[in-house]
């Protein structure tokens, strides 16, 4: 049975996977869910130099103190920015390197360098009317995402620092094994299409929900199934 570990997205925290916990634990297999320093339940912890160093040594912090080897690491949307530097990182701890509707990274850049100048123009602007320049305010969540899923996951969803998001990575190792999954109910812009993409170019794993970007809230009966599938298949 596997070990999960998670990166989770932007303005998000261990709190967005609560859904996913019993129905992994009841297959056989271990979630783990770090939150990053600044939001969730380390709210109290934000502060303009939080960059992505900072979560990626959170994450790695896990896996150090848990003495966690073997694992998935999945990383959701801003949390493949994370998850690739923790696998950079710590090559031996990491067994598959799963990509969820995420970023994908490549030595030097940052995750504001894998968006288009529009969506990078509208963030920095609402940090600079809304986060007094340095708190990124909380996208809108899918329309599809139900309205109780809306009252219990909003106002749990914290401004991220924007040094997250502006941070390049330095990346110095070969990539584990990886696996993308694509979420085909796309936002603005279909963001991960382009990851999607690459990765079947690049020949390695690329799995398809119909699901708008969260399906750990909203189908996360099938991304479980999916998860499984994934930590039972051979890949090189």
């Amino acid at each position: 049975m596997a070990v999960f570990v998670v990166a989770h997205g932007a303005w998000s925290a261990a709190w967005a996977w609560r859904k996913m916990r019993p129905l992994l634990g009841a297959a056989g297999h271990t979630l783990v869910t770090p939150t990053y320093t600044g939001v969730g339940e380390r709210g109290h912890l934000t502060s303009p130099t939080i960059d992505l160093d900072t979560h990626i040594s959170d994450v790695l912090g896990v896996l150090t103190f848990e003495d966690l080897r073997d694992v998935i690491l999945v990383g959701h949307s801003y949390g493949g920015m994370v998850a690739t530097g923790v696998a950079d990182r710590a090559p031996d701890r990491i067994a598959k390197l799963v990509y969820l509707d995420a970023f994908v990274p490549r030595d030097g850049e940052s995750l504001y360098d894998l968006l288009s100048p529009e969506f990078r123009a509208r963030s920095w602007q609402a940090a600079a009317e809304h986060g007094d320049g340095w708190r990124v305010p909380p996208n809108p969540m899918p329309p599809d995402t139900s309205e109780a899923d809306q009252a219990w996951a909003m106002p749990r969803r914290l401004p991220q620092p924007i040094l997250t998001f502006q941070q390049r990575l330095k990346l110095t190792q070969p990539p584990p094994p990886r696996h993308y999954i694509y979420c085909k109910r796309a936002g603005e812009g279909d963001v991960f299409r382009q990851f999607a993409e690459r990765a079947k170019r690049e020949d390695w794993p690329c799995h398809e929900l119909d699901a708008s970007h969260n399906p750990h809230i909203t189908m996360p009966e099938t991304l479980a199934a999916l998860l499984g599938t994934i930590a039972g298949a051979n890949t090189t």
